[in-house]
């Protein structure tokens, strides 16, 4: 989710679609909050990884 959010966030920038811009934007930061409750050791969703 990180990945595809930076991607939309890439192409977004380079072509000047701002529904493009604000998706990745939105998948970018769940993504991180995500990985980063993982990571610490927080069971997301009742399981040890979100993915």
């Amino acid at each position: 989710m990180l990945a595809i959010g930076i991607i939309l966030l890439v192409i977004g920038f380079l072509t000047g679609v701002s529904i493009l811009w604000t998706l990745g934007l939105i998948l970018t930061v769940v993504g991180a909050v995500l990985w980063i409750m993982g990571s610490t050791g927080h069971a997301v969703a009742g399981r040890r990884h979100y993915w």
